[in-house]
């Protein structure tokens, strides 16, 4: 938090916001002084956040769809954007609701490893296109044949850093209000797309700011006239967006460093990437959550396609950035740029402390690319979400360490996506099958 920010009952308004499954902010707007009362008093929240889809389709038909008790996290204070005189903070509902939110979830794990006597830094990366067009255009458009912002855009472009900087002040100057750091700005493979990492956090932090960078860039490029697209993959002909996770454990210095180890990596840093690597294809759910997700895990995206691993190797699900002893870290490289960041964490974080407990050892890393090993069946990801979800539903150890009631949850939350997919036909069915029969 800012060290110069006011107290909340400073702020003329508030803006208190939950996070639902898919990482929207959910969220209302009220005076300072009455969101002051309410995290001293008590707050309470709608849940239908965790019972409907991104399209805002109730699914859950268990709900009643009332006001559950939620907590209100002061120290999630930040500044609005879009305004003088106004406030944001973080939400999250407790008791018996509380376990099916994933920021409750990593919370827990990031207890975990404090208990563990960790402490957890961690930063994600965000690929994104940008597109000349608004929600009225692409309407009309139904979708397709979209106009994409600076199309001669090419990869670490500095014509396109020159032409756009305005543009891109605006987004640095947006976060910076909400207190999330840009590591750096640049621009990415194909047209109208650019990365922003963010800058390192400690524990809940990097994942809130990730969440809220999301929902506030899409917020800032609607205020100029253009839509941001974080899904995992737009389009056939163009790249993946990725999510990137960079996670590292500190014990008395850095927990994952060994400068004597031939790869620089310490016996805790193998057995966190051991538990990651085995649990992986079982949790993937977790951090591929859309039927579009599997588009771009698959050759040729940028993406991993199994649970591996290399020292500097972009091709492996996991890359081990060990530059110097302090910025030894694991890149988990599976997210997408839509991969709700607080499940990415949980997961990150639930399977790689369960290695360390469980004195894992990871197989042999992968030296050359990773695309063309054929690896053995348990280390294959699942096809699409309906496999996806059946490799959680029936995983002992995701329910031992995330709960059986979120894990069910989530798998009726995906399933419930799956079925809503399966009832549309897509241009590719009816061009490939209309004249056949």
């Amino acid at each position: 938090m800012t060290a110069d920010l006011p107290e909340m009952s400073a702020f003329k308004d508030m803006h208190v916001g939950l996070f639902d499954l898919d990482g929207l902010f959910c969220h209302k707007l009220m005076q300072g002084r009455k969101a002051a009362k309410l995290a001293e008093k008590g707050y309470s929240f709608c849940d239908v956040i965790h019972a409907w889809d991104s399209a805002e389709v109730q699914w859950d038909d268990h709900r009643t769809y009332i006001d559950r008790p939620a907590k209100i996290h002061t120290g999630t204070l930040r500044r609005w954007p879009f305004g003088p005189d106004a406030g944001l903070m973080i939400a999250d509902f407790t008791g018996d609701y509380g376990v099916l939110s994933p920021r409750n979830q990593a919370a827990r794990q990031l207890d975990k490893a404090a208990a563990m006597g960790f402490e957890v830094t961690a930063a994600f990366e965000y690929e994104f296109f940008l597109l000349a067009e608004t929600p009225d255009s692409l309407r009309a458009k139904n979708y397709r044949d979209l106009d994409h912002f600076a199309k001669n855009n090419r990869t670490y472009s500095l014509q396109s850093a020159a032409a756009h900087g305005d543009l891109f002040d605006g987004l640095r100057a947006v976060m910076e209000t909400l207190d999330i750091g840009l590591d750096s700005l640049h621009t990415e493979l194909g047209p109208g797309c650019f990365e922003a990492p963010l800058a390192v956090a400690k524990g809940l932090k990097a994942a809130d700011d990730a969440a809220l960078f999301r929902n506030f860039a899409r917020a800032y490029f609607a205020r100029q006239g253009l839509t941001s697209v974080f899904m995992s993959k737009l389009d056939p002909g163009l790249s993946g967006q990725s999510g990137h996770f960079h996670i590292s454990l500190q014990k008395d210095g850095p927990a994952f460093s060994d400068p004597a180890a031939p790869d620089g990596l310490s016996q805790t840093a193998h057995a966190f990437l051991a538990g990651l690597l085995q649990l992986m294809p079982e949790m993937l759910v977790l951090t591929a959550q859309t039927v579009n997700a599997y588009k771009r895990l698959v050759p040729g995206a940028w993406a991993p396609t199994w649970a591996s691993w290399g020292v500097q190797n972009r091709t492996c699900a996991v890359r081990i950035v060990n530059d110097t002893p302090e910025a030894t870290r694991i890149e988990f490289r599976v997210p997408a740029a839509d991969s709700n960041p607080h499940a990415v964490m949980a997961l990150c974080l639930a399977a790689g402390l369960h290695g360390i407990e469980q004195g894992l050892t990871p197989p042999p890393p992968t030296t050359g690319s990773a695309y063309d090993v054929t690896p053995e069946p348990a280390q294959r990801f699942p096809r699409d979400l309906i496999e996806a979800a059946d490799r959680l539903e029936a995983s002992t150890t995701a329910r031992q360490l995330l709960g059986d009631t979120f894990v069910d949850h989530w798998v009726r939350s995906r399933r419930f996506e799956v079925q809503d997919y399966l009832r549309h036909v897509s241009d590719w069915e009816i061009k490939r099958y209309i004249e056949l029969f």
